[in-house]
């Protein structure tokens, strides 16, 4: 859970190198896509098309679900009326969605890296999961210079734009994570994940109850998820540790997110940072 462009899918592809724990992308997509992936390649598209099989979704396929997804809803009435009409079906798809992935892919864990506070509001709501969340929080001047990065397929974003988005996802993301139980939930800086990945994948693992090892990050397998960054073009990738260029600095996403700084260092539970910060 947490902003774009915040590292969910190199987490993902790590959590999903360790046994027992199936990497399924941004599920957030599986409704819209029809339960088909979005990469190619024979073993993936059989994997969803079983998975396809055990979840009875079809009034629900297309981009309607959105409205209890995407933070901008909130501030439509009509779509409030959507939402009401479409919950409880929604829950219902996303529990058969997960216990179908689990059983097809032999896994105890399943790593949704959605990202959307509010699809993680509706997934709290679910009696059929036990929901963790890793809340992922990145340096702000990083992510709002990738929204407005250009050449890239992803859609854009100019500054104001950028500062409200995270603005806005901060605020519910903090308002869901604090409302989950204390047990189930935890938040990591990407920086920290980067500076040390095995404190950081074992303290997820830890937190969930997976009995399994940190993966060797020099060679990660992408796996099989239905959707995710381009990333996941390459078969095979490595998390490499190398200190990133310091971002270009705007004054003025410092002063707007200088309060999501302080609230965001108060946290907890949180993965520890690592012995050099």
């Amino acid at each position: 859970m947490g902003a774009g462009r915040s590292g969910s899918t190199i987490l993902g592809v790590s959590l999903g190198n360790c046994e027992g724990v199936f990497y399924a992308g941004e599920l957030d997509k599986w409704l819209i896509r029809n339960g088909k992936p979005a990469l190619g390649g024979r073993e993936r598209e059989q994997f969803w098309e079983r998975v396809r099989a055990h979840v009875h979704a079809s009034d629900l396929y297309g981009y309607q679900t959105r409205v209890l997804e995407r933070s901008s809803a909130l501030f439509s009435l009509r779509k409030a009326r959507q939402r009401r009409r479409l919950r409880r079906r929604y829950q219902e798809v996303a529990g058969e969605l997960y216990r179908a992935i689990a059983a097809e892919a032999l896994s105890t864990h399943v790593v949704d890296s959605s990202h959307y506070p509010l699809r993680a509001r509706e997934l709290q709501r679910l009696q059929a999961i036990e929901l963790y969340l890793v809340f992922l929080v990145r340096d702000s001047q990083q992510v709002v210079n990738s929204l407005g990065r250009r050449g890239v397929p992803e859609r854009r974003f100019n500054l104001p734009t950028a500062n409200a988005y995270l603005w806005l996802t901060h605020a519910l993301s903090v308002a869901v994570f604090l409302r989950h139980p204390r047990e189930r939930r935890l938040l990591l800086r990407y920086e920290d994940f980067v500076q040390d990945p095995d404190a950081a994948i074992g303290s997820v693992l830890q937190r969930t109850g997976a009995r399994a090892q940190p993966p060797d990050f020099r060679s990660l397998y992408t796996g099989m998820p239905i959707q995710g960054n381009r990333l996941l073009e390459s078969p095979q990738v490595s998390l490499q540790q190398a200190t990133a260029a310091a971002p270009a600095r705007s004054r003025l996403t410092g002063v707007l997110q200088l309060p999501w700084r302080m609230v965001l260092a108060r946290l907890a539970p949180r993965v520890a940072s690592g012995p050099s910060r």
